[in-house]
């Protein structure tokens, strides 16, 4: 028996399979609104056989995303535009997701075939915002520094966006606490020089992000779960790294989060990153054995067997992918016929299974 096609149950929500599509941004939303680009994106990964299909990076404010033309959930009318696509994705057997993101330093940019540099104020773009005055590369805009009151507003909007998900149908949230954004830029102390409570000691700066999880999981119903991406290390020496994230994670089981999404790297532009096939797959190990949570690991996992492997050694609970399932949108069908695994296809689809 194939072990990545064995059920998952979180809470009182049964995985149909152990792979999962990562969030993945598109940029192609109109002022923060999902379009149909988003309905066959992420509706043909669920009829590709995914356990769980997310919706990518969505921001909670106008000014959390990462470029204008991310999605956003800031207000009911975009939480009702997602609606038709978590019912679509649970239609075909697989969990919607949904992921809540503020960009922090990193927003205001372009979409990568634009260039992905900063975008002024004056040309469609805003102000950037962070824990402390510091620009995330050379040629980037210094972010303002948050107020207390305004950190307030950014945990509220995040409270809101998770009330929104779940009236829009999503089954999981997950927290973006990675990748440089807002809350992995209060964690790290190469983003964070904060002289406040929520800056100095790692204590400090775990506050907000752990205020932030702890209102999500709060608002969430207790039958379903939440999840919490992290970059388990900034790859630079002095910044974030496994044993802070392992101090983290403690804390997070603690809130009720309940499976941690294993990444790496994003907050500091010229980090020497190991890329490699399943590079990331250690911190996933680590997390799961030290701290007994759930974990998901990512980072170019692609092929059947490596995915197999990795859930059935224990090395992590399940698989995200994100560039494999751009590349294959029935990739779990596929691997399934590889694995030799029992694998529903969909009735429409039927007549093509060998």
């Amino acid at each position: 028996m194939s072990r990545l096609f064995s059920p998952l149950t979180l809470r009182g929500l049964t995985f149909r399979n152990r792979i999962f599509v990562s969030p993945m941004c598109q940029y192609s939303s109109r002022d923060g609104m999902p379009t149909d680009w988003h309905l066959v994106h992420l509706g043909s990964r669920a009829v590709g056989g995914a356990g769980l299909v997310m919706v990518e990076a969505t921001a909670v404010s106008p000014e959390g995303r990462i470029s204008p033309d991310d999605s956003g959930i800031w207000s009911d009318p975009h939480g009702e535009a997602f609606a038709p696509i978590a019912r679509f994705i649970r239609e075909q057997g697989a969990v919607p997701a949904l992921q809540l993101a503020h960009a922090g330093r990193k927003s205001s940019c372009s979409a990568p075939w634009h260039g992905g540099g900063p975008v002024e104020a004056g040309n469609g773009g805003w102000q950037t915002a962070a824990p402390s005055p510091l620009p995330f590369d050379t040629g980037h805009p210094v972010p303002r520094e948050l107020a207390l009151e305004e950190m307030e507003e950014i945990r509220e909007q995040f409270a809101a966006g998770a009330r929104r998900s779940l009236a829009a149908g999503f089954q999981v949230v997950e927290v973006h606490m990675a990748h440089g954004y807002l809350l992995n830029e209060f964690l790290s102390p190469l983003a964070n020089r904060r002289t406040d409570d929520y800056g100095g000691s790692l204590e400090n700066r775990m506050r907000f992000p752990l205020e932030v999880a702890r209102t999500v999981r709060e608002i969430w119903p207790a039958d379903l779960p939440v999840f919490v991406r992290i970059s388990a290390t900034d790859w630079v020496e002095g910044g974030w790294d496994l044993e802070q994230s392992l101090v983290l994670c403690r804390r997070l089981k603690e809130l009720g989060i309940d499976l941690i999404d294993c990444s790496s790297g994003g907050l500091m532009p010229h980090a020497n990153v190991p890329v490699g096939p399943g590079y990331q797959t250690p911190f996933a190990a680590a997390i799961r054995r030290e701290v007994s949570i759930a974990t998901g690991a990512v980072g170019m996992i692609t092929s059947p067997v490596q995915a197999e492997q990795i859930i059935a050694t224990g090395i992590a609970d399940t698989v995200l992918l994100a560039r494999e399932m751009l590349r294959d949108p029935y990739w779990p069908i596929h691997a399934a016929t590889v694995l030799k695994a029992e694998h529903v296809w969909p009735v429409q689809y039927e007549r093509a299974k060998g």
